[in-house]
This record gives C-alpha cells, sequence and structure tokens, in this order.
C-alpha cells in the first residue's frame, strides 16, 4: 500500500499545520498484534493497578491542559478556554472511573436454588474506537476510561484532521504507565476501517459520528458478529412552553445551541416555541445570539465566544441547509451570510418559521444555526419535537417542573432529557441516544459495562 499522508489544517487560516504519514499495512498488523498482546496481560491485572495509571493520566491531562488545548485550537478551532474545559472533563473521567469501576464491575451473586451462582464482568479484549473531530480529547478518553478500567485494550481511528490529538493522547496514556500497545492510534482512512473491525484480534467497536458512518459501522461490526455502540447525530428540540421563563430559557437555549461553535450532536438545533411566548422568546434569541463573538481560538486579549467551524467543507455544508431553508420559506432573523475571511467562518445565525420540509426542521445543523418553530400548544410542540428521525437529546421549559419532568420522562423521545437545563455528557450518567441517533451507552456504570462479558457463574458446592 502506497504512504499517504493525512493533513491537519488551522480552520482560522486555512494553512496546513502539519501532515502524518498514514499506517501502512505492516504497521497496521504490528499495532493490532501489540494491542491484542497487552490486552491480554491487562486483563489479568487488578483494579488497584488499573485505577493507578488512570489516575495519572488525570493529572497529565490537569498539567498539560494548556498544550493540549493549544493543539485542539490549532487543529479544529476550539477557543483555548474551552479546549482547556475539555482537558479538566477528560480528567474528571479518569478519575471517576479509576475510583468507581472496581465497584461497577463487582460479581453479582444471585439466587437460584441450585448451588451458588453469580454474575462476573470480564473484558472482552481489544476495543476499535473511531471518533471525530469535534471533541478531539473528550470523546476519545469517555471510551477509553471504562475499556481500560474494565481491563480491555484499545486502538483508536480518530478523525484524519485532529491526528496531533491522536498521537498525544498515545503518549498521555504511555506515560501514564499503560503498557505499550495498550491505547494505540492508527492513522487509517474511512476504507479500511471495515478491515480492521473485521481483524479476530478486535472484540467490539465503538463509534461517535455520522448517522451515514453509523450504519456503515454497524454492517461491518454485523458480519463480523462484533459487539458496536454508536453514537450519532442528533436535531435535538427544546420545548419552551407558554408559562416558561422566557429570559432563562432563551439563554440556556443559545448557551446549549452555541456549544463548540454549534459543532455538537448534543447541542440544542430546533427551538421549539409555543406561539404565546414566541414573539418574545425570538427577540430574546436574536439578541443573545447578535452578542455572540467570533474570533481566531489562538489570538491573546479577550477570548472569542466561538471560533471557525472545523473545515471549510463543514462550513457550506451548514451553509447550503440555511440558504434551502430560506428559499423554502423560512426567515432569515441573523447573520446566514460567509464572511470574506481566510478558514472556515460563520457567523450565529437565526431562522424563524422553519417549518416540516425545510433542512433546518429535518437534518442536523453542525454549527451556530438556531432554528425557531412555532407551535400552537403543548401538545403540537411534543408532536414536533418528535418528528424527527433522531433521539439523542431533548429539554422542556416550563414554571410546572413536575409537567417538565412528566413531559421529559415520557412524552419526549431522546436518550437525554432535561427540565429547564440544556442536555450534556457527564461521567456520572449514561449517555446516548434512539433511533438513528444510535444504539448502546457511554459514560455511568452502563458505559462501563458496555464492552464486558456479562459471565454467569454456577457453582455446586
Amino acid at each position: 500500500m502506497a504512504t499517504l499522508s493525512l493533513a491537519s489544517i488551522n480552520p482560522a487560516t486555512g494553512r496546513v499545520v502539519r501532515e502524518w504519514s498514514e499506517t501502512d499495512d505492516d504497521e497496521l498488523e504490528r499495532t493490532l498484534a501489540r494491542a491484542d498482546d497487552a490486552a491480554r496481560r491487562w486483563s489479568e491485572s487488578d483494579f488497584d493497578a488499573r485505577a493507578t495509571r488512570m489516575v495519572r493520566a488525570a493529572r497529565l491531562l490537569r498539567d498539560g491542559a494548556d498544550d493540549f488545548a493549544r493543539l485542539m485550537a490549532e487543529e479544529m478551532g476550539k477557543p483555548l478556554p474551552q479546549g482547556r474545559a475539555e482537558a479538566e472533563k477528560c480528567a474528571s473521567a479518569c478519575d471517576y472511573y479509576a475510583e468507581h469501576a472496581e465497584r461497577f464491575l463487582a460479581d453479582e451473586p444471585a439466587e437460584t436454588g441450585a448451588g451458588r451462582a453469580y454474575v462476573s464482568f470480564r473484558p472482552l479484549g481489544v476495543v476499535l474506537a473511531i471518533m471525530p473531530w469535534n471533541f478531539p480529547f473528550w470523546q476519545v478518553v469517555r471510551f477509553a476510561a471504562p475499556a481500560l478500567m474494565a481491563g480491555n485494550g484499545a486502538v483508536l481511528k480518530h478523525a484524519p484532521g485532529v491526528q496531533g490529538c491522536a498521537h498525544a493522547l498515545e503518549e498521555l496514556f504511555r506515560t501514564a504507565g499503560f503498557s505499550d500497545g495498550l491505547f494505540s492510534n492508527l492513522a487509517i482512512d474511512e476504507s479500511r476501517v471495515a478491515g480492521v473491525i473485521g481483524d479476530s484480534r478486535v472484540r467490539a467497536v465503538t463509534l461517535t459520528g455520522s448517522t451515514h458512518a453509523g450504519r456503515a459501522v454497524a454492517r461491518a461490526a454485523g458480519a463480523a458478529l462484533k459487539k458496536a455502540v454508536l453514537e450519532l447525530g442528533g436535531s435535538d428540540p427544546y420545548v419552551v412552553l407558554e408559562d416558561a421563563d422566557v429570559d432563562q430559557a432563551a439563554a440556556t437555549c443559545v448557551a446549549s445551541r452555541l456549544i463548540n461553535g454549534g459543532q455538537s450532536c448534543i447541542a440544542a438545533k430546533r427551538f421549539i416555541v409555543v406561539e404565546s411566548v414566541r414573539e418574545t422568546f425570538t427577540e430574546r434569541v436574536v439578541a443573545l445570539m447578535r452578542a455572540k463573538k467570533m474570533g481566531d481560538p489562538l489570538a491573546g486579549g479577550e477570548d472569542p465566544d466561538l471560533g471557525p467551524l472545523a473545515r471549510t467543507d463543514l462550513r457550506d455544508a451548514v451553509h447550503g441547509q440555511v440558504e434551502r431553508s430560506v428559499a423554502e420559506g423560512a426567515e432569515l432573523l441573523l447573520g446566514g451570510k460567509v464572511p470574506t475571511l481566510d478558514g472556515a467562518w460563520y457567523p450565529p445565525t437565526v431562522l424563524g418559521g422553519v417549518r416540516r420540509g425545510m433542512p433546518a426542521y429535518h437534518e442536523e445543523t453542525f454549527g451556530p444555526v438556531a432554528a425557531i418553530l412555532p407551535a400552537r400548544d403543548e401538545d403540537e410542540a411534543i408532536r414536533l419535537a418528535n418528528d424527527t428521525g433522531f433521539g439523542l437529546g431533548a429539554a422542556v421549559f416550563t414554571a410546572d417542573v413536575a409537567r417538565g419532568e412528566r413531559i421529559a420522562r415520557d412524552r419526549l423521545n431522546a436518550g437525554c432529557c432535561a427540565v429547564n437545563d440544556f442536555v450534556r455528557s457527564d461521567p456520572r450518567l449514561p449517555f446516548g441516544g434512539v433511533r438513528d441517533s444510535g444504539y448502546g451507552r457511554e459514560l455511568g456504570v452502563f458505559g462501563i459495562r458496555e464492552f464486558v462479558n456479562v459471565k454467569t457463574v454456577l457453582v455446586r458446592e
């Protein structure tokens, strides 16, 4: 196989930061062999040994937060304060699983009346992770911390544009004391992923990415009879009812919409607003979005609210969704124009009057674009919220907390729901979706139990 290169491009300038050689077939074979051997030995370690190394990884993440943030800014445009916060969140996940993994995976006795029986949770082996660019450290660590603490090995296929982050993570786990091969990076493109999934040394696969990518990985994993966890896209609805605190709802919706410059699967994307408060809510959202500052994520001085999008092709895709929605009747209330700047810039944008049939209604908009949908009442708002193929996150805003909780628990079709707040991932809580947003769960006790053999043991004494 000819050696190709993967380029890291600074999205603020469009200039190449660094090129990386793609892993060739010989190195791929050596990497999988090392991972298989390391995972076999690691599976025999005790939880104290695993936790000691995981706590070191957390310390390295905190100590290196400035450098890691700069790397994220250079490769995908994340402002430095957000990159430092991402490194801290990764460290908290490492600490969490170092503390709780042994309890989460402790044997569970079962009464059968036929001798002694219990359920044991044993590692599977090597887990392949296919990860995206938008949270280049967090997406990886939230898989790796539980997988490694469960006694598995980890092989990472990261997004091509964030290979610097991938190499930094590989070095971080090695420096923390994880043995050579236990966490490995594969610099390969999508055309070679199915072959890695099918390799007998890989026992499971996890993907964070698009629904299209999820279907491809699910096909390959199914053909190889491998366990898969898929965390895919979302078009998250945030329902604002007639009794909501409009100022608080607008501020929360905007904060969620602009997380990571709008490049988050769990960000608010469709604001579904009951008619009696729609005008006031819309005014608040437009004012808040207008006040947000774009800026170079690496520049000194006052930190920007959002940097560029990660790539120009992604920026162009978002702009196309905006233009097509406006052409089909949406009202452009703010933004919607591509700046005459080098790089992948796109301004905070608000669309009003979004209705069924428009891209902003049906598709995931991966950028700083808020879509406001009118609704007559609660029932129509819930119907619009659930009128999507996705099912990752959702939220509802109301002064009646009991009402909001009933809606979140029983009526919104999503894996993560919030009342008077925005949805976020947290190491202590399971995270994932339904329908086109994927299946399986990351984080919490459910996340660490995804990649284990749930083994029944029967003992006649």
